[in-house]
């Protein structure tokens, strides 16, 4: 189970300079799928963008860790009537 910082740990500016940036490879990358209340099918999935390893630790002695992520996320199986009708197209531009 993973752990995040205790309650009430601020990071500084310091804490970021001197940090140690660490390369990773992706082992696994699950999407979260969640049902809504209108049937519509929300998929979201964390990609990891950066990692630093923090000077700092936690009480139990693990090193702290930052991150820099993008969430994705997708619709799927949303109902006819929740889709938005498309604007109208301007046709008097004609594209070179």
């Amino acid at each position: 189970m993973s752990k995040g910082a205790p309650p009430g740990v601020r990071i500084t500016q310091k804490d970021l300079l001197d940090a140690t940036n660490l390369d990773f490879d992706e082992e696994e990358e699950h999407w979260n799928s969640y049902t809504l209340e209108d049937g519509t099918t929300l998929k979201v999935k964390l990609v990891l963008r950066g990692v630093k390893r923090l000077q700092r630790f936690t009480p139990d002695g693990t090193p702290m860790y930052l991150i820099q992520s993008t969430n994705i996320v997708r619709t799927v199986n949303v109902a006819d009537a929740l889709l938005a009708k498309p604007p109208p197209q301007d046709r008097s531009v004609n594209p070179v």
